[in-house]
């Protein structure tokens, strides 16, 4: 990026587009025009590219293509995960979650709940994981789900997700993971985690916006996500947006192949800039396990000031906080307070994550804007 411009520290909201991705996906915007569902040539070719595509993101969560159902993205996957799964069966009206999940769970599931559904929501410890024990008392005769997130977005922590999930499976319980935030970061395998359904993001993975996916486990009940026409096994109608899916499958293709390399190198500099911020910052504090956790991802508390108010005095850096802002009012992360973490220093929180393109320079440079930003809030 330009050393004019601020250093993007935010690639838990969005990455950028890589260039191996694009070069893919333009002869699906040019030449490769046609309908995938059209029997002649041009449909054909663009059929081809999206059958690719699904073997691309089956072979990296270790699934078979068939199991793949191509969506907008990861708010789509995680509704047609939850809402289908209780269309499907009825007869049982209870659904396990946590505290901690985007809002593209917690909305669905209080959705449901609205519509009579009993929701367990499980609380964290202080690193902000699910004990696994609680999860396995909350189920009961009548679940239908468990949905847990498989690495929180804004901690970065990665939750038990293995461990639920066999308590629940030896009860004949679904599964549902929202792995958006971790897919191309860990490794993440649909059978070593033990999930039935599992959401994917192309755009925190550097494909586009827009396009995603979701992981139904073979033999899985789940309802039609809409009435149409009969594409993806008839399950979610609608003709396919085929250059963000070369794209998606592309980007999927790309972090199998990186995957050890970048997770090591992620780790590498994260800690690094974590050493940058605590010599310059006295009593700056973390926020999540101190191992059980993206690579790339730092959620840190700093002491006596607001985030958003870091952040603003600091313009070198583009980052998020750990709160909102509505009509002036500050409010602290809902994750951050679930962790037992006081408002007053939840407030404080700022999450900087790293990427693909993030150079030691960049860390250098947004270290000394942020201490120094600190400081002169501080006086």
């Amino acid at each position: 990026m330009s050393p004019h411009e601020p250093v993007y520290l935010d690639y838990n909201a969005t990455t950028p587009v890589l260039p191996e991705v694009v070069d893919a996906m333009l002869p699906y915007l040019r030449e490769h025009f046609g309908n995938p569902s059209s029997g002649h040539v041009f449909g054909q070719r663009a059929h081809q590219g999206v059958e690719r595509a699904r073997e691309q993101v089956a072979r990296l969560l270790g699934a078979t293509p068939g199991e793949i159902i191509f969506t907008s993205g990861a708010t789509e996957a995680s509704n047609y995960a939850i809402r289908g799964v209780a269309e499907a069966t009825p007869e049982r009206t209870h659904v396990v979650t946590s505290v901690i999940e985007h809002p593209a769970t917690l909305a669905p599931c209080a959705w449901l709940e609205q519509r009579g559904y009993r929701v367990t929501r499980l609380g964290v410890d202080e690193s902000g994981r699910v004990r696994p024990e609680e999860a396995a008392a909350a189920l009961a005769e009548d679940t239908v789900l468990l949905t847990l997130m498989h690495a929180n977005n804004e901690t970065g922590v990665i939750q038990p997700v293995a461990e639920v999930a066999r308590h629940a499976k030896a009860r004949g319980i679904l599964v549902h993971t929202d792995a958006a935030q971790s897919l191309g970061k860990v490794r993440v395998n649909v059978d070593s985690l033990g999930v039935d359904l599992l959401t994917v993001a192309g755009h925190k993975l550097y494909a586009p916006k827009g396009v995603g996916a979701l992981y139904v486990r073979r033999g899985t009940r789940i309802a039609p996500f809409a009435r149409g026409a009969g594409h993806e096994h008839g399950r979610r109608p609608g003709t396919e947006n085929v250059a963000s899916l070369v794209g998606l499958g592309v980007a999927c293709e790309l972090a199998s192949r990186d995957l050890e390399a970048f997770e090591a190198r992620m780790n590498g500099m994260r800690e690094q800039f974590w050493g940058m911020l605590r010599e310059g910052i006295p009593g700056l504090a973390l926020n999540g396990h101190p191992t059980e956790r993206l690579p790339n991802t730092l959620s840190v508390r700093f002491p006596g000031v607001s985030g958003t108010a870091l952040l603003s005095a600091a313009p070198e850096v583009a980052a998020s906080t750990g709160s909102a802002c509505h009509d002036g009012l500050e409010s602290a992360s809902a994750v951050i307070l679930a962790m037992g973490v006081p408002v007053e220093d939840a407030l404080g929180t700022v999450r900087l994550t790293l990427g693909r393109t993030t150079t030691r320079e960049d860390l250098e440079r947004a270290a000394q804007a942020l201490i120094k930003a600190w400081s002169s809030l501080r006086t």
